[in-house]
């Protein structure tokens, strides 16, 4: 079983971005959307054709997560593709919605690609996008082996690294790692809406990192976060407290609670794969133009150099900064000036 043949329902950032992916690998892609403006948008791009029933091998659906499971039985019961799999950021109630409607759960494989940007909609979309990302796969005990080839097949084509999870975990997992973040960053973004002139003059790029992600649609994530609100609670209980707890010691002067605060924070920070001691930052400067960040990874497959991590910027020009091993450091900026990318000198600096 191989994919030739795709639907991709829902045609927002997520599902326009898997659709470019697919057809750079000469996959046929049909596009259905509620909206007839998104998917027109997403066929003038080059993602595909409007979808007229057409069966597919592999149907996607890049819809929230409070409806993946009535898509899901309406395409089954229209007999549309031999395997489905979604991209909703929890699993558990889109699994539980799907049961409960009598979907068969055996040529349905819940999946999750852990990437995105701020920006949504078709227009957003990036071939690119899922490069060298995780993507999450909860196959279940009643998955049939084909159903979930294809799914994997989809990952690969993507770009991104499978990862098998189970789904309560994954749900645990993003709370940690996304949906908490992404409540976090608002609530710093929050504060800045009654800041002064002076104060936003004097942003920096640290605070353009910490609440970028808080740009995102606030409906969706609403879904989202309706969706894992335990977990998402329980994350935000903690680090309520440790704000709280921060905040009194700056009020009585006792600043060893927040030295170990800061202290604990550089721990965590340091175990988020591709921000380790010892990774080495290349920093490129990116043409203006689509696929250069594709090309880039490109070379550096080429060059047999793991990319551990890649943070965009944009001051004067774009540019990219790109972790490696500190070993592969030399090796990757040769490799890019060789392929005509402009690169500074590497310096020892770790990420």
């Amino acid at each position: 079983m191989t994919i030739e043949q795709a639907l991709i329902v829902g045609t927002g950032l997520i599902g326009t971005s898997v659709a470019l992916a697919l057809r750079e690998k000469g996959v046929a892609v049909y596009l259905s959307d509620i909206d007839a403006q998104a998917v027109w948008l997403a066929r003038e791009l080059g993602a595909g054709q409007e979808w007229n029933g057409e069966e597919v091998d592999l149907a996607v659906l890049a819809v929230p997560p409070h409806i993946v499971g009535e898509r899901l039985a309406e395409l089954q019961k229209q007999g549309v593709a031999r395997a489905y799999t979604d991209v909703a950021s929890v699993k558990v109630d889109p699994i539980a919605d799907a049961e409960r409607l009598g979907c068969d759960l055996a040529c349905y494989v819940p999946g999750h690609p852990l990437a995105g940007r701020e920006r949504s909609g078709p227009f957003a979309a990036r071939a690119d996008l899922f490069l060298g990302r995780p993507w999450a796969l909860c196959p279940g005990p009643e998955t049939d082996a084909g159903a979930a080839r294809l799914a994997r097949e989809l990952v690969s084509i993507c770009g991104a690294n499978a990862v098998t999870v189970g789904a309560a975990e994954h749900d645990s997992a993003v709370a940690l790692v996304s949906h908490a973040p992404h409540v976090v960053a608002s609530a710093v973004a929050a504060t800045l809406a009654d800041g002064d002139d002076v104060a936003l003059g004097l942003a920096g790029q640290g605070l353009r990192d910490v609440t970028r992600i808080a740009a995102g649609n606030p409906l969706l994530w609403r879904m989202i976060l309706c969706g894992n609100a335990l977990p998402v609670a329980g994350v935000l209980e903690r680090i309520a407290a440790d704000l709280a707890a921060a905040a009194a010691a700056l009020r009585s002067g006792d600043l060893a609670g927040v030295t170990d605060l800061l202290r604990r924070g550089v721990t965590g920070h340091d175990r988020i794969p591709g921000t380790q001691g010892g990774c080495a930052l290349v920093r490129v400067v990116l043409p203006e133009g689509p696929g250069e960040l594709a090309r880039l990874c490109t070379a550096a497959e080429l060059a047999d150099v793991v990319i551990e991590d890649v943070r965009l910027e944009r001051s004067a020009e774009l540019s990219a900064e790109v972790a490696v091993r500190a070993e592969d450091a030399g090796r990757l900026a040769e490799a890019l000036r060789f392929h005509g990318w402009r690169v500074p000198p590497v310096r020892g600096v770790t990420v």
